[in-house]
């Protein structure tokens, strides 16, 4: 899917896909009830909520349906350099939903400031220093918490999604880009020590991690 020159039918099938995909496997309906909701709910007031590297945008847009359901005033976006994923990413509109073609560094010179940060799927894609710039550059967007979900490497995570996912892999990069990205993935201590202090890195469901941590963008 990084690749510039992929079958572009093929990478459009796959973001379709991936909010199966995600529903299956990500959850972000657990984070959403026990991080996302309660930050949402202690503001007492409307929010603006940053899906960094959003690819595709069903992570936020399904953020988005929660949030709404549960009656919050909340306005998201959805950031990706890629213009393909942006392309895919607004076929999701919504109201009170945004998708830019935009990195961290962009935003943050744009003067961008948010509520809460979430990502998911990004940090393996990374080297150790985008690692920390990615991790930086979300610290100085967010006035609040900040939420990073990725993939645990092993071997059984491995097996299973090599298994689960063939009845939607046909016409997709799902099965090819799924196991490349588990073998990328990091463990819970390889996260952790990646990221260093004051990352806190919990396993939110099996094969999950969430890396945390506090904003310091000036509270509004």
């Amino acid at each position: 899917m990084d690749d510039p020159s992929c079958d572009p039918r093929a990478l459009a099938a796959t973001y379709r896909r991936f909010g199966l995909v995600n529903r299956l496997v990500s959850a972000w309906g657990h984070v959403y009830r026990t991080r996302i909701r309660p930050e949402l709910r202690a503001l007492e007031r409307p929010a603006r909520v940053l899906d960094l590297g959003c690819g595709g945008g069903d992570v936020v847009a399904r953020l988005a349906d929660l949030a709404a359901r549960d009656g919050f005033d909340v306005v998201w976006t959805g950031a990706d350099p890629d213009t393909r994923a942006i392309a895919a990413a607004r076929r999701r509109a919504r109201p009170h939903v945004r998708f830019v073609a935009r990195d961290s560094r962009d935003l943050l010179t744009a003067g961008e400031r948010y509520d809460l940060v979430v990502s998911n799927h990004v940090l393996h894609h990374l080297d150790p220093s985008s690692l920390r710039r990615f991790a930086d550059d979300s610290f100085a967007l967010s006035r609040g918490p900040v939420l990073h979900a990725d993939i645990a490497r092993g071997r059984v995570a491995y097996a299973l999604y090599a298994a689960g996912i063939a009845p939607l892999s046909a016409g997709t990069f799902l099965r090819v880009d799924g196991l490349r990205s588990i073998r990328r993935s990091y463990r819970a201590d390889e996260l952790a020590a990646a990221l260093g202090a004051p990352w806190h890195v919990e396993q939110p469901a099996p094969f999950r991690l969430l890396a945390v941590a506090d904003g310091r963008a000036p509270r509004a």
